[in-house]
């Protein structure tokens, strides 16, 4: 026979009502009182009906997840399944489940956002990634729907709620600690520039060069729109180059690896012929040889941010706006040198 509810309720010493609101979360019950009707659950193999509640409430307890590439392609970057694991520590802990977006081009990802608002398959969404005029971040602006975004908005970012790191003070620190170890050819190889982090990295390395009187090399600055799918070729070029940089700021961890393989290709020596830094402190980063100087930017905690964010919109749609800064810190390793 099925164990129901008020079956709970009976053995746990509390009403149904108090037994639903356990299941819910409420934040009105004590921790001791969900600590002991949660056991009676587990002692009597009880198991709530999430989709009858979900249709009672008009909710569907689950968080939409929206990355800039297909699910196939993002999880080939170490980013994205660390920042989900913040975003489902804090979804768990409310009981939320997670619907990834599937779409591979821009046209498909903005579709199947607007199912998601319209079909009512989410009660709020989490954008992974910041872009210039992102349609998708256009309209979750004008839906309603309660979202957040891991990464600065590039438009009017005070209506936004979101979570960052400082990633100008960040790459203009990064730049410095370069200067500090002796070097003034410093290049950049940056992501593409319709993202506000690749905007924002960029910003701060010619901040650093400004302060420091080192003029701006217009050869030493790559993104990946110069680079057009050749990348070997362009750093090629750049080391071919009259004065060829002596250190290089990558946009990640995930370029630092592919500059690397290209230096290893022409015969250049890291760090002895030339320092390179990344950023995010992937976990292959200090086990690389030499182990790859990094500067970690917290992802799990991006994640968690971003998932409290929404939560907190969704419990209270009058919430206004919050922008959270996570801490960032450098992580020295061997990839650079003092010259």
């Amino acid at each position: 026979m099925a164990v129901t509810i008020k079956d709970v309720a009976k053995q746990a010493g509390v009403s149904p009502a108090t037994v639903s609101r356990v299941i819910a979360d409420n934040p009105r019950i004590s921790s001791k009182t969900k600590q002991k009707v949660r056991e009676v659950m587990e002692e009597l193999g009880y198991f709530p009906n999430f989709q009858a509640r979900n249709l009672v409430a008009k909710k569907s307890q689950t968080l939409g997840i929206v990355m800039e590439n297909s699910a196939t392609l993002a999880f080939q970057n170490p980013f994205f399944p660390e920042v989900l694991r913040g975003i489902s520590t804090r979804a768990h802990g409310s009981q939320y489940g997670l619907y990834l977006s599937t779409g591979a081009t821009q046209e498909e990802i903005h579709r199947e956002v607007v199912e998601m608002a319209q079909g009512k398959r989410v009660d709020g969404i989490i954008l992974l990634y910041s872009k210039i005029g992102d349609p998708v971040m256009e309209y979750l602006g004008q839906c309603g729907l309660p979202f957040s975004v891991v990464g600065r908005p590039y438009k009017d970012p005070e209506t936004v709620s979101y979570v960052d790191n400082d990633n100008i003070n960040n790459a203009k620190e990064t730049v410095e600690y370069l200067i500090g170890l002796g070097h003034r050819h410093i290049a950049f190889v940056g992501g593409a520039t319709d993202f506000v982090v690749s905007l924002d990295r960029m910003e701060g390395y010619r901040q650093a060069l400004d302060q420091h009187d080192i003029p701006f090399v217009e050869a030493y600055a790559v993104n990946q729109e110069l680079m057009q799918g050749k990348e070997r070729e362009a750093i090629r070029q750049l080391m071919a180059l009259d004065v060829p940089p002596t250190a290089i700021v990558t946009h990640d961890d995930m370029v630092a690896y592919e500059v690397i393989g290209y230096l290893e290709d022409l015969q250049i020596r890291v760090p002895e012929d030339i320092s390179i830094i990344g950023f995010n402190n992937h976990a292959i980063s200090k086990h690389l040889k030499p182990p790859l100087s990094t500067v970690d930017i917290s992802i799990y905690e991006l994640g968690l941010h971003a998932a409290e964010l929404v939560l907190e919109k969704i419990t209270d749609e009058s919430v206004p706006p919050k922008q959270v800064v996570v801490s960032s810190r450098l992580i020295e390793r061997g990839s650079c040198r003092r010259l």
